[in-house]
């Protein structure tokens, strides 16, 4: 989609501060970080919920891409949170599907 942003990270038309990438994910730091260690991790591809994921290869790129990064930043042993909010009711704000990952410290209860 021409006019989402994070196809625009995605396709490098916007710059931003990448912090992973595979064939079919990419991940980067959130702009209004809610924790020490807050990314973003997107498909390249455009799916506006993760409802809308019509291939298993995407699933499985991201959850690597949820493991090299928890490895990547030592927050696999002391643990992480990750966040997909799904639609308007669920909290979505970008339509692009994409997971929060949250880490580096103790996290509160509620975080978003």
């Amino acid at each position: 989609m021409s006019d989402c942003i994070f196809c625009k990270i995605a396709n490098k038309e916007i710059n931003s501060e990448i912090i992973y990438e595979n064939e079919k994910v990419i991940a980067f730091k959130d702009l209004n970080p809610r924790a020490k260690m807050h990314f973003l991790i997107v498909p390249k591809k455009h799916y506006e919920t993760i409802l809308d994921i019509d291939d298993k290869e995407t699933t499985e790129y991201l959850l690597k891409a949820v493991k090299d990064i928890a490895q990547k930043y030592e927050i696999s042993e002391k643990g992480f949170r990750l966040i997909n909010n799904c639609k308007e009711d669920g909290g979505q704000e970008v339509m692009h599907m994409h997971i929060h990952m949250l880490g580096g410290e103790k996290l509160k209860t509620t975080i978003l």
